[in-house]
């Protein structure tokens, strides 16, 4: 079968990081409009005479030197002398962040990057915006095959071999620049889009995730209380349906509907400029959406993300209402067993730990030894079944006393585990909700008067926690201990 396409453009060589993003955005607008306009030309009744097909753009930078660089640096670097490669996807969203990777490689490199069209084409549902509607009723009536007609996505382009360090290139390259390529960046922005029913450029760097709709609730109350009372800070606060608030001190104001149905995932956006805000997503109950979640966040790439919910304190002096900072983690979740084997060591990251601890004694105006009496530090295991009480409690409570665990949960070492994974900074802070193991299960007024009295400190610890962290430069809070030997050069 034919392939149409559009005029082949030229490869451009850019020593102003500038210059290079906006080739890269014009690439790709040209060929996603390409795509767009085939179809809605096949909407009404024009059936192309081939394959329509367009590709993503591709950045690429090469070194023959084994020229030293800023060793403290956790990133913006090549390991090796080669030919590095990367396909982008919607420029728009990721402006600042590839200007800043493209800006760190020109400072620490001699040559130019060079932006050129790739041989990766751009799937018909990547080239069309979740908001698009196209009239399908004719589409249907053709009865050709629209896989016949546009490229498909194709799950070779959209795995995670690159992050998982499974991909083996050749000697001399080309090595992969980034951790994620451009159909692997649109597979996560469909998803994102879908579960948490706010668009992905919404998305601020510093996220929050809870298992309990409790957190929420409160969340968007003090985001309501933040927009009516002016707050420096905040410009907008996202809900899902993408209804935005805006801050008082802006005009104020709402637009936007609420959706018929509350998605699996609600996300909610406190903005700023650069994306340097607050996003909280309720990720409910279980690793498995915790994978879900963070597979498809990871590609925006954030700067931390926190885990902040309800766990089950397994220490008799602990109280309920008590906080556990985790310092290590027991996987018994299994969901990322095949991506990263249970040998590998998950770390606690000095930056995220001290953040944690020092919004717990500014909200909580403890000092001191004095924290030690509403927070420990220590192991958090996290299962994959929520009934394990219903389990031959010797054999667990053996397990769990020989790790040294002080709390359990269903999410916290999945959210770890694929920050180590995905390089991206990680954290928990867990508020002790009941003690099975000492019989201290809540009585339904009993939770009634913990949740009122424990949510909104939890959640300001976290907020706070993340405003601490957002003080600190991005290449000091990505840690060198979460790269690899073999290590893409983008952030």
């Amino acid at each position: 079968m034919e392939i149409i396409s559009p005029e082949a453009l030229p490869t451009k060589s850019f020593n102003d990081p500038v210059k290079a993003w906006e080739y890269v955005a014009e690439i790709y607008h040209r060929n996603t409009s390409f795509i767009r306009d085939h179809l809605v030309a096949l909407s009404k009744g024009k059936v192309p005479a081939g394959k329509v097909r367009a590709t993503y753009p591709q950045a690429q930078i090469a070194s023959t030197s084994h020229q030293k660089v800023d060793s403290r640096l956790p990133y913006g670097f090549l390991h090796t002398p080669g030919v590095y490669r990367t396909t982008l996807s919607d420029p728009d969203l990721f402006k600042t962040y590839l200007i800043e990777q493209f800006s760190l490689l020109l400072k620490n490199y001699v040559g130019d990057i060079e932006i050129s069209e790739s041989d990766t084409p751009i799937p018909l549902h990547f080239a069309v915006s979740p908001q698009e509607r196209i009239d399908g009723e004719i589409i249907n009536r053709i009865g050709v095959p629209l896989r016949d007609l546009f490229d498909v996505p194709d799950l070779q382009n959209t795995d995670d071999e690159i992050a998982n360090g499974t991909v083996v290139p050749a000697s001399g390259g080309p090595y992969p620049l980034a951790a994620f390529t451009g159909p692997r960046v649109d597979y996560s922005l469909q998803r994102l889009a879908h579960y948490t029913a706010t668009n992905p450029s919404h998305f601020q760097n510093f996220v929050i995730f809870t298992n309990y709709q409790f957190y929420i609730e409160e969340f968007q109350r003090v985001a309501h209380k933040y927009m009516e009372s002016g707050h420096p800070d905040y410009d907008r606060f996202v809900e899902p349906g993408n209804v935005i608030t805006t801050n008082s001190r802006l005009g104020g104001g709402t637009v936007g509907e609420h959706p018929p149905r509350i998605p699996q995932m609600p996300a909610y956006h406190l903005t700023t400029g650069e994306s340097r805000g607050i996003t909280m997503v309720n990720i409910g109950v279980g690793p498995s959406n915790a994978k879900t979640i963070t597979d498809h966040v990871a590609v925006l790439r954030p700067h931390a993300w926190l885990m902040l919910g309800h766990c089950a304190g397994l220490r008799n002096s602990q109280e309920l209402g008590d906080y556990v900072l985790a310092h290590a983690y027991v996987r018994e979740d299994h969901v990322l067993d095949a991506d990263l084997p249970l040998s590998v060591p998950i770390p606690a990251l000095a930056e995220v730990q001290v953040a944690l601890e020092q919004a717990v004694a500014e909200v909580t105006k403890l000092e001191g030894m004095e924290i030690k009496r509403v927070m420990r530090t220590g192991t958090v295991a996290t299962f994959d079944n929520r009934n394990w009480e219903l389990r031959d409690q010797k054999e667990i409570v053996q397990r769990l006393s020989q790790s040294r665990a002080v709390a359990l949960d269903m999410e916290s070492a999945t959210i770890a585990a694929n920050g180590f994974r995905f390089r991206v900074p990680y954290g928990t802070l867990l508020c002790v909700s009941d003690k099975p193991l000492h019989g201290e299960i809540k009585l339904p007024g009993m939770a009634s008067e913990f949740y009122r009295t424990q949510v909104n400190q939890h959640l300001l610890i976290g907020l706070r926690a993340m405003e601490i962290l957002r003080d600190q430069p991005p290449e000091r809070l990505h840690s060198r201990k979460l790269r690899s030997f073999a290590e893409t050069a983008f952030q």
